[in-house]
Protein backbone atom coordinates (compact mmCIF):
# COMPACT_ATOMS: atom_id res chain seq x y z
CA UNK A 1 0.00 0.00 0.00
CA UNK A 2 1.31 3.49 -0.77
CA UNK A 3 1.97 5.99 1.99
CA UNK A 4 0.03 8.75 0.16
CA UNK A 5 2.89 11.24 0.25
CA UNK A 6 1.09 13.92 -1.77
CA UNK A 7 -1.69 14.06 0.81
CA UNK A 8 0.79 14.19 3.70
CA UNK A 9 2.68 17.12 2.17
CA UNK A 10 -0.62 18.87 1.39
CA UNK A 11 -1.48 18.66 5.11
CA UNK A 12 1.86 20.28 5.96
CA UNK A 13 0.62 23.41 4.14
CA UNK A 14 4.06 24.54 3.03
CA UNK A 15 3.84 27.95 1.33
CA UNK A 16 5.99 27.21 -1.71
CA UNK A 17 4.17 28.02 -4.93
CA UNK A 18 6.52 26.04 -7.20
CA UNK A 19 6.44 22.49 -5.84
CA UNK A 20 5.60 18.92 -6.78
CA UNK A 21 5.52 15.48 -5.22
CA UNK A 22 7.22 12.65 -7.09
CA UNK A 23 6.77 9.26 -5.48
CA UNK A 24 7.36 9.82 -1.77
CA UNK A 25 9.45 12.98 -2.22
CA UNK A 26 8.44 16.65 -2.10
CA UNK A 27 10.41 19.05 -4.30
CA UNK A 28 10.14 22.85 -4.18
CA UNK A 29 11.75 26.01 -5.49
CA UNK A 30 11.19 28.27 -2.48
CA UNK A 31 12.75 31.30 -4.17
CA UNK A 32 11.81 31.60 -7.85
CA UNK A 33 14.86 31.96 -10.09
CA UNK A 34 17.33 30.86 -7.41
CA UNK A 35 19.38 27.72 -8.12
CA UNK A 36 18.81 26.06 -4.73
CA UNK A 37 15.92 23.61 -4.34
CA UNK A 38 14.28 21.98 -1.36
CA UNK A 39 13.76 18.22 -1.15
CA UNK A 40 11.79 16.53 1.62
CA UNK A 41 11.72 12.73 2.01
CA UNK A 42 10.35 10.45 4.67
CA UNK A 43 13.12 9.31 7.02
CA UNK A 44 13.04 5.59 7.58
CA UNK A 45 13.69 3.70 10.78
CA UNK A 46 15.38 0.35 11.37
CA UNK A 47 12.00 -1.29 10.65
CA UNK A 48 10.96 -1.87 7.03
CA UNK A 49 8.39 0.56 5.62
CA UNK A 50 8.27 2.52 8.90
CA UNK A 51 8.97 6.26 8.98
CA UNK A 52 10.19 8.24 11.96
CA UNK A 53 10.45 11.74 10.52
CA UNK A 54 11.25 13.87 7.52
CA UNK A 55 14.63 14.40 5.88
CA UNK A 56 14.84 17.97 4.60
CA UNK A 57 17.65 18.74 2.15
CA UNK A 58 18.86 21.73 0.17
CA UNK A 59 19.95 20.71 -3.32
CA UNK A 60 21.95 22.61 -5.93
CA UNK A 61 21.41 21.46 -9.54
CA UNK A 62 25.15 21.31 -10.31
CA UNK A 63 26.74 20.58 -6.93
CA UNK A 64 24.14 18.20 -5.50
CA UNK A 65 23.05 18.12 -1.89
CA UNK A 66 24.33 21.13 0.03
CA UNK A 67 22.86 20.46 3.47
CA UNK A 68 20.33 18.15 5.12
CA UNK A 69 18.61 17.63 8.44
CA UNK A 70 16.29 14.93 9.79
CA UNK A 71 13.26 16.22 11.67
CA UNK A 72 11.96 13.38 13.82
CA UNK A 73 8.27 12.96 14.52
CA UNK A 74 9.14 12.34 18.18
CA UNK A 75 11.06 15.62 18.61
CA UNK A 76 8.27 17.65 16.99
CA UNK A 77 5.30 16.01 18.75
CA UNK A 78 3.75 14.80 15.51
CA UNK A 79 2.17 11.69 17.00
CA UNK A 80 2.08 12.62 20.69
CA UNK A 81 -1.74 12.82 20.88
CA UNK A 82 -2.24 9.62 18.90
CA UNK A 83 0.26 7.69 20.99
CA UNK A 84 -1.21 8.94 24.26
CA UNK A 85 -4.74 8.06 23.13
CA UNK A 86 -3.76 4.55 22.01
CA UNK A 87 -1.43 3.98 24.98
CA UNK A 88 1.58 3.30 22.75
CA UNK A 89 4.78 2.93 24.70
CA UNK A 90 8.07 4.74 24.00
CA UNK A 91 10.85 2.68 22.43
CA UNK A 92 8.44 0.45 20.54
CA UNK A 93 8.17 0.08 16.77
CA UNK A 94 5.02 2.19 16.39
CA UNK A 95 5.76 4.96 18.89
CA UNK A 96 6.11 8.36 17.12
CA UNK A 97 6.19 6.64 13.70
CA UNK A 98 3.90 5.51 10.94
CA UNK A 99 4.20 2.80 8.34
CA UNK A 100 2.68 2.07 4.96
CA UNK A 101 -0.03 -0.17 6.41
CA UNK A 102 -3.25 1.50 7.47
CA UNK A 103 -6.99 1.10 7.79
CA UNK A 104 -8.98 1.49 4.56
CA UNK A 105 -10.09 5.07 4.03
CA UNK A 106 -7.61 6.47 6.56
CA UNK A 107 -4.12 7.81 5.84
CA UNK A 108 -1.13 5.97 7.32
CA UNK A 109 -0.27 9.04 9.41
CA UNK A 110 -3.77 9.27 10.91
CA UNK A 111 -3.63 11.33 14.10
CA UNK A 112 -0.58 13.37 13.11
CA UNK A 113 -0.27 16.98 14.20
CA UNK A 114 2.05 18.61 11.67
CA UNK A 115 2.40 22.08 13.21
CA UNK A 116 5.74 21.31 14.88
CA UNK A 117 7.17 19.88 11.66
CA UNK A 118 6.00 22.85 9.61
CA UNK A 119 7.57 25.26 12.11
CA UNK A 120 10.86 23.33 12.03
CA UNK A 121 10.86 23.35 8.21
CA UNK A 122 10.24 27.09 8.35
CA UNK A 123 13.22 27.65 10.65
CA UNK A 124 15.46 25.48 8.49
CA UNK A 125 14.46 27.01 5.16
CA UNK A 126 14.73 30.60 6.35
CA UNK A 127 18.48 30.01 6.65
CA UNK A 128 18.81 28.82 3.05
CA UNK A 129 15.92 30.69 1.42
CA UNK A 130 15.54 34.13 3.01
CA UNK A 131 12.20 35.65 2.17
CA UNK A 132 10.49 32.36 1.28
CA UNK A 133 8.27 32.53 4.39
CA UNK A 134 7.62 36.29 4.40
CA UNK A 135 4.00 36.04 3.31
CA UNK A 136 3.27 33.43 5.97
CA UNK A 137 4.89 35.51 8.71
CA UNK A 138 2.94 38.60 7.65
CA UNK A 139 -0.28 36.60 7.71
CA UNK A 140 0.57 35.24 11.15
CA UNK A 141 1.32 38.75 12.45
CA UNK A 142 -1.99 40.05 11.12
CA UNK A 143 -3.89 37.17 12.72
CA UNK A 144 -2.32 37.81 16.13
CA UNK A 145 -2.60 41.61 16.20
CA UNK A 146 -4.16 42.88 19.41
CA UNK A 147 -6.34 45.96 18.99
CA UNK A 148 -6.86 48.03 22.10
CA UNK A 149 -9.61 50.51 22.58
CA UNK A 150 -8.36 54.09 22.74
CA UNK A 151 -8.18 55.38 26.29
CA UNK A 152 -7.15 58.46 28.14
CA UNK A 153 -3.47 59.39 27.83
CA UNK A 154 -1.30 58.04 30.62
CA UNK A 155 1.09 60.42 32.30
CA UNK A 156 4.71 59.37 32.38
CA UNK A 157 5.90 59.87 35.97
CA UNK A 158 9.56 59.53 35.00
CA UNK A 159 9.39 62.55 32.73
CA UNK A 160 7.19 64.60 35.00
CA UNK A 161 4.38 64.84 32.53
Amino acid sequence: MPIQAAEFFAELCLPFHDHTVVGNTYFAAPVPGAPLRLRIDFAGTIHADTYGGLRVAVVHPDRGETDAVVLSFLDHGTFHRRDEATDRRPNTKHYATFDKYHLPGRPPWDGAVTTGLRDAIEKYTTVWFPGAWTARRQGRAIDRTVHRAPGAPVANAARGR
